[in-house]
C-alpha cells in the first residue's frame, strides 16, 4: 500500500550494524499521481477528545495518535510497523556487546516556535522518560544507565545490560523530544504536575502544533512552519495549514456529518457500517492493517464496591470466556472483518503464539466452572461501555444474551469516555470494554501493560502472576531469540488462561474520508499521520 524501506532485522540491530532510513513522508504521492494541494484545512472528526498531550504521562490512544503529529522521536517505525527508520536520528549503531547505543542526531531541527532543538533537549527528554517515577512506560527504557551527549550531534546511551527492545522503544511516543527550556519554566512541584500543564499546550518538532483547544469539543492543529521533513519532490511538509478535530462521540452523528460533507474524515467507523460506506461514491472507506485487539477486562480484586467480587475467582473468569461464542460476536459486530484472538496480543505482534480462539465456545463447561466456583445459582456483573459506540453496544448486548444462558446477569453501564477512563485508572470497574494497539514492533510494550504487574497493576485490574513478572524481567535482558520466544510463550500461556480479560477479536483500523481528502495514513501500530494529507478543491 505504501512505499517502505526493507526493515532492519532484529539480528542486524543486535549485531551492532549501523542503520539508516528514508526521510520521505508516509503515503506521499508517486510521480504518476497528481501533485498534492498545498494549504487549506482538513476537518477530521474524533470519537473522543484527548486528555493530556504529554508523551510520558499518558497511556491513551486518544492522546498518542494526536501526539504522533506533534512530536518526533529519535527513530520512527517503518510504514509496515515492523522495522525502524530515521527520525530525529539519522543513524544508529550498537557496540560493546549491545551495551552501548550511539545515535547521530539530525542537525537544523526546530521546535514549532522556531527554537532550535539542542542536544540538551534530547538528553532531558530521554532522562524524563527513564525516570521510574514518571508515567507507565519508563520500563521501556529502564535498561539505560546514562545518557551522554557529544556536541554537536551525538547521543550515547550506556546500558545496564543488552536490551532487545531498546531500539524499538526509541521509536515509541514516550521518548519524544520536548523543549527543555520551555518545560523548565513551567511551575509545578513535580514532573507530573508540570506535565499536566505542558500537556495542555504542548510543543514539539512534529508536523503540527496545537494552536487552540476547547477540551471536550474541538482541537486545532496548525502547520509547523519549521518542520524538518520534505516530500520526495522536495516540497515542504506538511501540506495542510490546519487540521480541525471536532469531538463527536456518537457514531451515527459522525457518519451523518461525513456523508453531508461537514467533515472530511472520521475514525472508528462501526464495522456494521463499513459495507454501506464502501458503496458511497462520495466516500473512501479505508481498512488499514492493524495490531488492534478488542477485549473485555475484569477487575480481579477480592471486593468491588464493598462486596465480594466473583471475578476474583479464576474459574469465574474462565467460565465467562467459555460462555461467549466469539465467532458469533465477530459475525454480529464486525460483519466478518475480525478474527478470533488466539492470545492477548495480536497475531502479527512479534513472538505471538497460539492458533484458534483462546477459549472455544463451551456453555456446558462454563456452567460446570461456575458451579465449582460456588455460583451454580448464577451471579451478577456490571460492565462499563462507551456511550454512543455501536461496536460496544453490539458486543455487549450479544454477550449479555449469551451469559444469561449460563445464569449470569450482565448489566451494561453506558459512560462518556472521560468518566470511563477516570474509573479505569482508579480500578473502579467490575468489567469494561477495551481495545489495544501496539506502539512498537515488539511484544514488550503490550506485555508490560497487560502482564507485568508493576506497570499499571495489569490493566488496572489487580491481577498478578509472580511467575509472569519474573519472566518479563528476564525477557527484557534476553538477547537469545529462542530463549526470549520461550519466555513470551510461557507468559502468554499464563495470562491467556488465568488473566483478567475476555479476548474477543482483532480487526483492521476503519477510517473513512470524503473522496477529495487524501494522504492520511494509519500504520499497523496505530500512528495517525497528517503530514502528507491534503484536500483537493
Amino acid at each position: 500500500m505504501m512505499d517502505t524501506k526493507v526493515p532492519v532485522s532484529r539480528r542486524a540491530l543486535l549485531g551492532g550494524v549501523a542503520a539508516a532510513a528514508t526521510v520521505s513522508a508516509f503515503g506521499l504521492p508517486t510521480p504518476a499521481e497528481a501533485a498534492p494541494v498545498l494549504g487549506g484545512k482538513m476537518i477530521y472528526a474524533r470519537y473522543a477528545d484527548s486528555q493530556r498531550l504529554d508523551p510520558v504521562f499518558t497511556e491513551l490512544n486518544v492522546d498518542i495518535w494526536v501526539m504522533n503529529n506533534l512530536f518526533d522521536t529519535l527513530l520512527l517505525p517503518t510504514p509496515d510497523g515492523k522495522g525502524l527508520k530515521e527520525g530525529l536520528a539519522t543513524k544508529w549503531e550498537l557496540s560493546d556487546g549491545g551495551k552501548t547505543v550511539t545515535l547521530t542526531v539530525r542537525e537544523g531541527v526546530k521546535f514549532a516556535d522556531g527554537t532550535p532543538m539542542t542536544m540538551a533537549d534530547v538528553k532531558f527528554s530521554l532522562e524524563r522518560a527513564m525516570n521510574p517515577k514518571n508515567g507507565s512506560w519508563n520500563s521501556m527504557v529502564a535498561s539505560v544507565a546514562s545518557v551522554e551527549v557529544t556536541e554537536p550531534a551525538t547521543v550515547v546511551l550506556k546500558l545496564k545490560h543488552p536490551d532487545p527492545t531498546l531500539l524499538a522503544a526509541l521509536a515509541m511516543f514516550n521518548t519524544s523530544v520536548l523543549p527543555k527550556a520551555m518545560y523548565d519554566k513551567i511551575p509545578g512541584k513535580d514532573d507530573d504536575e508540570k506535565g499536566k500543564i505542558f500537556g495542555q499546550k504542548p510543543m514539539g518538532t512534529g508536523a503540527f502544533y496545537v494552536s487552540d483547544w476547547k477540551i471536550g469539543e474541538v482541537m486545532w492543529l496548525k502547520k509547523n512552519p519549521y518542520y524538518w521533513k520534505k516530500d520526495a519532490a522536495g516540497v515542504q511538509l506538511p501540506y495542510l495549514d490546519e487540521v480541525e478535530m471536532p469531538v463527536i462521540p456518537d457514531d451515527a452523528t459522525r457518519l451523518l456529518k461525513l456523508k453531508a460533507g461537514e467533515v472530511h474524515g472520521t475514525e472508528f467507523i462501526p464495522y456494521a457500517r463499513v459495507k454501506e460506506l464502501q458503496g458511497d461514491a462520495n466516500l473512501r472507506m479505508e481498512l488499514w492493517p492493524s495490531t488492534k485487539v478488542t477485549y473485555i477486562q475484569f477487575n480481579c480484586r477480592p471486593e468491588y464496591k464493598g462486596k465480594p467480587n466473583p471475578l476474583s475467582n479464576v474459574k469465574v473468569r474462565q467460565a465467562l470466556n467459555y460462555a461467549v461464542n466469539k465467532d458469533a460476536i465477530i459475525a454480529i459486530t464486525t460483519h466478518g472483518l475480525g478474527k478470533p484472538l488466539s492470545s492477548f496480543m495480536s497475531s502479527v505482534t512479534p513472538l505471538h503464539t497460539g492458533s484458534g480462539p483462546v477459549y472455544p465456545y463451551d456453555p456446558a463447561k462454563a456452567k460446570a466452572l461456575l458451579a465449582e466456583a460456588g455460583f451454580a445459582k448464577g451471579l451478577e456483573i456490571t460492565c462499563h461501555a462507551l456511550s454512543g459506540n455501536q461496536d460496544d453496544q453490539n458486543n455487549l448486548t450479544t454477550i449479555q444474551q449469551m451469559l444469561a444462558q449460563v445464569g449470569v446477569k450482565f448489566t451494561i453501564e453506558q459512560m462518556d469516555n472521560a468518566s470511563r477512563v477516570a474509573a479505569y485508572r482508579k480500578g473502579d470497574f467490575q468489567s469494561r470494554t477495551a481495545y489495544w494497539t501496539d506502539d512498537i514492533a515488539d511484544p514488550s510494550e503490550i506485555t508490560s501493560y497487560f502482564v507485568y504487574s508493576p506497570t499499571v497493576d495489569c490493566l488496572h485490574t489487580g491481577w498478578k502472576s509472580e511467575e509472569a513478572d519474573k519472566l518479563f524481567v528476564a525477557s527484557q535482558e534476553e538477547v537469545d531469540p529462542a530463549k526470549r520466544a520461550a519466555e513470551y510463550a510461557k507468559m502468554q500461556d499464563i495470562f491467556n488462561h488465568t488473566g483478567p480479560t475476555m479476548p474477543l477479536y482483532e480487526t483492521p483500523y476503519p477510517v473513512a474520508f470524503r473522496k477529495n481528502a487524501k494522504g492520511f495514513v494509519q500504520i499497523p501500530l496505530g500512528n495517525n499521520y497528517f503530514e502528507a494529507a491534503y484536500v483537493e478543491k
